[in-house]
């Protein structure tokens, strides 16, 4: 007998939300009086309840039939058919979101003790990633519009807290203003999304709105309205109301989920500490626009032109970022340009209408990234800080646990066959494929995009495992060595004096395994990199399990084609590895095996002859000067062209001085008809009044 459906309960996914951000204001506001371990007892106990809540919640639907909530539960404006109010929906794609968030940032949380032991803003950074975890909460919990906004513009807020919390580095504000003046960018495309969604629907719900979408699919918009130049009539320049709205909150997705052209703000934002790379950059911030676009799925499936310009953005990002990774030697820039070609997949997979795959790689994702991001923590924790690459080698031997759960990660993010990465990323893959049977040029573009992004990810991330746990030691033993490291991961009071100290006070002597606290967070996310595709690949892809949360139109319908033809995850991985990409990825592994394991001459030789190309990578195609140099720098040079022109010259020179000079010149002219005598000025006042008298005859007498 199947169970009845049940209610999810307000009081329960109230405080999932809260409690983080009641640990934000323990740790921030009380911080000194509890002490760090009260403060990150307080922050990590939090966490946890909310963890333990979304696990619950997830449970709710898996095994007791649970009803999608969607209700308000505080109303604070009301006009007519338009309310803004605070309330949550949560389906299955929700409650999936809130597990990911909550556990990911739970073993962050943990890992930070390790990390971040002798930091003097300890607390500081306890409070800020807990407030993160507050509001992306928000942000998927969310029902309306507002709201999402809301927790959009606080991820954002957090992440630029948290990216420049080194505040005395400059490289550290550089990195934040970066990051928060290019997600403006995006944010003012998602704004104008939101405000064309009000127009037209009269509501901020997504309920009603997504109810209403079919009744707006025929409006158009006017950008360019009709005009006439030298006697040549030109037409309007119109594009349907649903394109409008789907590319434009799209823009916001693409700084989020920093996508070609604005995701130059992920690299440079590794400037923060470790724990914020996998909290932000793996499983929460850069997926919240992932998120976004799988919930708005009833609008852009009724725009093929908005899904053509996301799978376009979407391959682009995938295998150009990932190229850039392959030259990139700091541990850590190699892992943020992986994160930034996966979440291209992600995006593919929105384009083809495969918006549960994108999901499902998105969860995946968040667990082998994670791991590998605070893998690379535990690197430089072991080399005392040193993050290049080319001064390490040889550590499987010093650092054992860390080795084996970066190849686990490895593995995933490769997609190896049985692997969770290999689940998600074969089905984008797939998706792609079918699509590119449609004769599109965008769809065959993405197809090989994807493809050659198969071959390029498994070269960059053998790469690091080589340079880095394998080959001759490297790394300086010496005394010494202290002063030749690179000054990334300088912290607190003592970035300005070049000090870099985790509390770990043996530089410059031999590699060694990180404490507990990080090691096993490290082992907790190795074990649902393997497992965790294998076990929810069927329900979840292909089991009907997002039904409800994300609509696709039948003739969009990629993943309910490709669910004709699986039979279960072996004989998905089996058939997996008949297929190009696989070859492709043991391809890229061979190449990296031969040129970093017996013959790194190679390397070098490869270095003279694509100097031109990997001068352009090492530019990172132009994009950094684009933002840097053109629009800032451009906007600089206009504001100071501006202030010569207008404001020197015409404001001070002509309005201000030349009004004065004007008075100046005015006054010294009658100046002179000021005599001092009385029979001059009785004169004037009788010329005057005579004049008067005459002009009130004349107007008088009409």
């Amino acid at each position: 007998m199947l169970n009845e459906p049940t209610q999810l309960s307000p009081a329960i996914l109230l405080v999932t939300a809260l409690a983080p951000l009641l640990g934000a204001v323990f740790a921030g506001l009380f911080g000194r009086q509890l002490g760090r371990k009260g403060a990150h007892s307080a922050t990590i106990a939090l966490v946890a309840l909310s963890c333990g809540l979304s696990i619950y919640v997830l449970g709710q639907f898996l095994y007791e039939s649970a009803l999608p909530f969607n209700q308000n539960l505080y109303t604070f404006f009301e006009s007519g058919r338009f309310s803004a109010h605070v309330g949550f929906m949560v389906d299955r794609l929700t409650a999936m979101m809130m597990v990911v968030v909550t556990f990911v940032s739970l073993l962050v949380h943990v890992y930070t003790i390790g990390y971040m032991q002798d930091d003097p803003g300890y607390q500081r950074f306890f409070s800020y990633i807990s407030l993160f975890t507050f509001s992306m909460l928000m942000l998927v919990m969310s029902n309306n519009f507002l709201q999402l906004f809301f927790g959009w513009e606080a991820v954002g807020l957090v992440s630029y807290l948290l990216i420049g919390f080194w505040y005395k580095r400059p490289s550290a504000i550089f990195a934040n203003l970066k990051a928060f003046l290019v997600n403006r960018v995006g944010d003012f495309g998602f704004l104008l999304g939101i405000c064309g969604v009000v127009y037209f629907t009269g509501t901020l719900d997504y309920a009603q709105a997504f109810s209403q979408v079919n009744g707006i699919s025929q409006a158009v918009i006017e950008l360019i309205p009709t005009f006439t130049v030298l006697g040549h009539t030109f037409a309007a320049w119109e594009v349907s109301a649903v394109t409008f709205i789907a590319i434009s909150l799209f823009i916001g997705a693409m700084g989020k989920s920093a996508q070609v052209p604005l995701h130059v703000w992920l690299p440079d934002s590794m400037e923060g500490p470790t724990p914020i790379s996998a909290l932000i950059h793996a499983a929460t911030m850069v997926t919240a626009g992932i998120f976004m676009v799988a919930r708005m799925s009833p609008i852009f499936e009724l725009s093929p032109t908005a899904l053509h310009f996301v799978l376009f953005i979407g391959a682009t990002t995938a295998l150009f970022t990932g190229l850039i990774g392959i030259i990139q030697n700091d541990v850590k820039r190699v892992v943020a340009y992986s994160t930034l070609s996966q979440l291209g997949y992600m995006t593919v997979a929105l384009g083809v209408s495969a918006y549960s795959a994108a999901v499902f790689h998105l969860m995946t994702h968040a667990f082998f990234k994670a791991l590998l991001f605070l893998a690379a923590g535990s690197v430089i924790i072991g080399m005392h800080h040193e993050q290049d690459m080319r001064k390490m080698g040889g550590l499987k031997k010093y650092m054992p646990i860390t080795y084996w759960t970066s190849l686990i990660g490895t593995l995933a993010l490769v997609g190896t066959p049985f692997f969770s990465g290999f689940y998600s990323k074969d089905t984008i893959i797939e998706a792609a494929a079918h699509a590119a049977h449609g004769g599109h040029w965008i769809n065959t573009y993405a197809y090989w995009a994807v493809m050659l992004g198969v071959f390029v990810t498994s070269f960059y991330s053998f790469r690091l495992l080589y340079l880095t746990f394998h080959g001759k030691e490297r790394f300086e033993t010496h005394a010494e060595a202290a002063h030749h490291a690179e000054p990334h991961e300088i912290h607190g009071n003592e970035a300005a004096s070049g000090h870099d100290d985790h509390g770990h006070h043996d530089h410059g002597g031999l590699p060694h395994e990180s404490p507990w606290v990080v090691t096993v967070p490290l082992i907790l996310l190795a074990i649902p990199s393997i497992f965790i595709g294998f076990f929810t690949v069927g329900p979840m892809l292909f089991g009907g399990f997002f039904t409800g949360a994300i609509e696709v139109l039948p003739q969009n319908d990629v993943i309910a084609v490709l669910g004709e033809e699986f039979h279960g995850p072996v004989a998905f991985a089996l058939h997996g590895m008949q297929m190009p990409a696989f070859w492709l990825a043991l391809s890229g592994f061979a190449l990296a095996t031969y040129i970093y394991l017996f013959n790194i001459r190679v390397a070098e030789r490869a270095q003279k002859i694509f100097a031109l190309p990997i001068r352009v990578l090492e530019n990172k195609y132009g994009f950094d000067d684009l933002w840097i140099k053109g629009f800032a720098g451009g906007s600089i040079a206009l504001g100071g062209k501006a202030w010569k022109y207008i404001d020197a010259g015409l404001i001070d020179g002509v309005l201000v001085n030349g009004t004065a000079n004007l008075v100046g010149r005015i006054a010294r002219g009658i100046r002179g008809t000021q005599t001092g005598r009385l029979t001059t000025y009785a004169f004037a006042m009788i010329v005057g009044l005579i004049a008067m008298l005459a002009i009130a005859t004349h107007l008088f007498a009409e």
